[in-house]
């Protein structure tokens, strides 16, 4: 009787890949392409092969149970053994991304480097690019764009199959989003849409359209002569664009057209700069300023004599946008050009805004990937994930280094395509 998948005699083998398989392996690995994985299982459940245990792991792992997709795949390594370096190849490259949908993104690159060189080596152009796809992924949650792009850029995506194509879509978009160029973002989601079509796998079309749904979301805030209003990704883009003077507190810098300064290691400049921004064109009296900068309630003359000192150097800092003008209560900010002031603001604040926006993106992270991510120490964001759960915001589930962090059902949640990235030069 032949196997409705491959169509081959159960018990027929021949070789692939330098190693010997049969149907029954074959029909697996041709209904776990094909999204069925529970018939994939079911002809390779009773095996122990190398092979067998390589498409278990994978299985398991797209049914979410990813502690034993892990050891499948270990196993499956240690089977293949340095004799059949492809199959370990790709069993270590399946393994990095279940590490990466577990937010494991402390994986070193060379992990990907060795298997896609490997895998090139060995005319394996698929799985090739399918590394540097999800490497590309990895340094795009770090927020390292430029790395990402430089990567994308040299792959062979044709290579890609459709399901790889869809992801390698989304992180094409999602460099685009956190870039603000509206127009290439939407063009790489409809090309993923079109992927995951060719896929005919509902998860990935779930994934498309989650990755819509928050292109459409509010991307930010703009907030202008004491009033605001949620903006989409390309208003923001106009806004950056217009000859405004603008104070991002997303991105942390101050910017009117082409002109940039960072503010970025310099939060008290920061406080006070858009303090001043969003009460342009009046003034804003010093005991606000020492209230938003320094968080003083009573002020003393200590923290006059530190205001001043504060506001020389922010006079300096904004001098190629706007100069500072001292009043008779506070001071005032006025700017170079004639297209007014204006403050980008995230869609939602409050402490650890950012831990928040990412854990909105559904996924399990571990405090040490939410650290490498916001670029601060694991303490700063194990305080931060402490006080979210106290607040019903986060929940926590495994222990010691299964531990996960995962966002609660609780509605307004931040927005992470403003949060702030390695390099905004883009």
């Amino acid at each position: 009787m032949k196997d409705a998948i491959s169509g081959e005699e159960p018990g027929e083998s021949y070789k692939l890949g330098g190693v010997f398989m049969d149907s029954l392996i074959t029909a697996a690995a041709r209904a776990l392409s094909a999204g069925n994985l529970l018939t994939a299982l079911k002809a390779v459940a009773l095996r122990d092969e190398a092979p067998a245990l390589a498409l278990r792991g994978i299985a398991m792992a797209q049914l979410g149970n990813l502690t034993s997709a892990r050891e499948l795949l270990r196993n499956a390594a240690r089977a293949f053994g340095p004799a059949q370096p492809l199959g370990r190849a790709r069993c270590l490259l399946a393994e990095a991304e279940i590490a990466l949908v577990s937010r494991d993104l402390g994986q070193s690159s060379q992990t990907f480097d060795a298997a896609r060189a490997l895998l090139e080596s060995s005319g394996d152009r698929t799985n090739a690019a399918h590394a540097g796809y999800l490497e590309a992924r990895r340094l795009l949650l770090l927020g390292r764009l430029d790395e990402a792009e430089a990567l994308l850029d040299q792959l062979d995506a044709a290579a890609l199959a459709h399901p790889s194509q869809v992801g390698h879509e989304l992180v094409v978009a999602g460099i685009a989003i956190q870039r603000i160029k509206t127009k290439p973002a939407k063009f790489a989601l409809e090309r993923a849409r079109w992927a995951a079509e060719k896929a005919q796998i509902p998860a990935f079309s779930a994934e498309v359209e989650r990755a819509a749904q928050a292109f459409e979301a509010p991307a930010g805030r703009f907030i202008s002569k004491g009033t605001e209003r949620l903006l989409q990704l390309d208003e923001v883009e106009a806004l950056l664009a217009s000859d405004r003077l603008i104070v991002d507190a997303c991105r942390n810098v101050v910017r009117a057209g082409s002109t940039i300064v960072p503010l970025t290691t310099r939060p008290v400049l920061l406080a006070l700069l858009r303090a001043l921004a969003e009460s342009w064109p009046e003034d804003v009296p010093r005991e606000r300023l020492l209230e938003r900068a320094f968080r003083a309630r009573q002020a003393d003359e200590s923290h006059r004599a530190r205001l001043r000192v504060e506001i020389a150097r922010l006079r300096e800092a904004i001098k190629p946008l706007a100069a500072l003008s001292a009043t008779r209560q506070g001071f005032v900010l006025q700017p170079h050009t004639a297209g007014g002031v204006g403050v980008l603001a995230p869609p939602v604040e409050g402490d650890h805004a950012a831990v928040l926006a990412l854990l909105a993106d559904g996924e399990a992270w571990s405090s040490s990937a939410l650290a490498l991510a916001l670029n601060v120490s694991p303490r700063t964001v194990q305080r931060a994930l402490e006080a979210l759960a106290q607040d019903g915001k986060v929940e926590a589930f495994g222990r010691g280094r299964a531990r996960r962090w995962i966002s609660s059902s609780v509605p307004g949640f931040p927005t992470s395509l403003l949060l702030p990235v390695a390099s905004v030069s883009g």
